[in-house]
């Protein structure tokens, strides 16, 4: 299609729920019932189905759904050298419910030896595009892996391996830009980092998260801001990186709360991606106020895709099966549009429907709903 960028106007983060199929055939494998080619055999369908009704839906973006994944971030951190990780015995404290995710830490040096698995998930999504639609991959932020090994409930472990900051954010930085070149040459445009830090570091307990004074999580922020920069600096010429900000979609609890007030200095202001997808569906997110920080010109890819950041809101929820009510959105739509111009906001649920396998509480039926009111919405505003 002409217009190759994320994003569009009616647009969705990225994971969809697993069907039922799938979460047997990852079972069954994990049980050694079936082989690693009969997992992908099953894989392969559903996400052919999956992209199928993407396309019905109406959508220009087409994913995966991180049907290969177990969570949305830590598989991809698996591909790198120098990571493990197994069952975890207590799981991350999320609101109201532990997510149920493998510990994952530092083993060695973190490289990139080889293809990423990534990568081969990619060709199979790009090989399904057609002249409307374009293949989007979406992997965890540069500091989401940071984060992962760097924050004070890991630290200790990956001192160990790495006596300060620094040389881990080079050996991260250096792995991430090699994936992406190798994405780049599999014919991938579109690249979203994930990113759940910026949701820590404005939450009201982040300081205690981080062990850190008011001055020191600033240092955090620009830590994190840094390394995701070094990172899409080093990406090929042409690749589009967006990035969506979360805090925490597990099972449809969530494990950080506060307004982007606290962040958007560095986090609208500094960081060089061409858009944000943004959670705005509760009261958690707070205002659009900090909206107004959000760059008009970046040194960024930003001259080939037009001018200035774009915005997506997450103004539809995927953490429960209602509908929103259609006018409520639009006239939050226009509250943004104070802020930063109409025709540099888009529209969204406000994250994936399953970031982890377990999926949020609601049925593939109401999951297809939300986004045809994303769909519809966006019409209506935009035309």
């Amino acid at each position: 299609m002409s217009n190759l960028y994320a994003p569009f106007r009616y647009d969705y983060v990225g994971s969809f729920l697993r069907p039922a199929e799938l979460k047997k055939a990852r079972a069954d494998y994990e049980a050694g019932a079936i082989t690693a080619d009969q997992l992908k055999a099953v894989e392969d369908q559903c996400i052919t189905e999956l992209v199928a009704k993407q396309k019905a839906a109406g959508y220009h973006v087409i994913t995966d759904g991180e049907f290969r994944r177990a969570t949305w971030h830590l598989d991809f951190m698996w591909g790198f050298d120098g990571v493990g990780h197994k069952k975890t015995n207590t799981g991350l404290p999320f609101h109201g419910e532990a997510a149920m995710i493998d510990d994952t830490f530092v083993t060695g040096r973190i490289g990139l030896s080889g293809e990423h698995p990534f990568v081969d998930h990619f060709r199979y999504v790009k090989a399904l595009e057609d002249e409307k639609t374009i293949a989007k991959q979406t992997i965890p932020a540069p500091a989401q892996t940071l984060a992962q090994f760097w924050m004070p409930f890991a630290r200790k472990h990956t001192e160990a391996f790495y006596s300060s900051a620094k040389p881990l954010m080079d050996d991260i930085a250096q792995a991430y830009i090699a994936v992406l070149h190798q994405l780049y040459d599999a014919g991938c445009r579109n690249v979203q980092f994930d990113d759940c830090t910026w949701g820590m570091l404005a939450d009201k307990n982040g300081q205690e998260m981080h062990a850190a004074t008011k001055e020191g999580l600033l240092a955090v922020q620009n830590a994190y801001k840094d390394i995701n920069n070094q990172v899409i600096n080093g990406a090929p010429e042409g690749m589009n990186i967006t990035t969506h900000v979360c805090r925490g979609n597990y099972h449809s609890t969530y494990a950080s709360s506060g307004p982007y007030d606290s962040v958007a200095d560095v986090l609208f202001g500094e960081e060089n991606v061409s858009a944000y997808y943004l959670e705005f569906d509760d009261e958690r997110s707070g205002g659009f106020a900090p909206l107004a920080k959000v760059s008009g010109v970046k040194k960024v890819v930003l001259a080939k895709i037009g001018s200035g950041q774009k915005v997506v809101l997450g103004l539809i929820t995927t953490k429960q099966p209602q509908l929103e009510n259609k006018e409520a959105v639009i006239a939050r739509i226009h509250e943004a549009a104070k802020y930063i111009p109409l025709d540099r906001l888009y529209l969204s649920p406000q994250c994936g429907f399953a970031s982890c396998e377990i999926g949020n509480k609601l049925t593939e039926e109401e999951q297809w709903a939300k986004l045809a009111l994303v769909k519809e919405i966006a019409e209506e505003v935009w035309g």
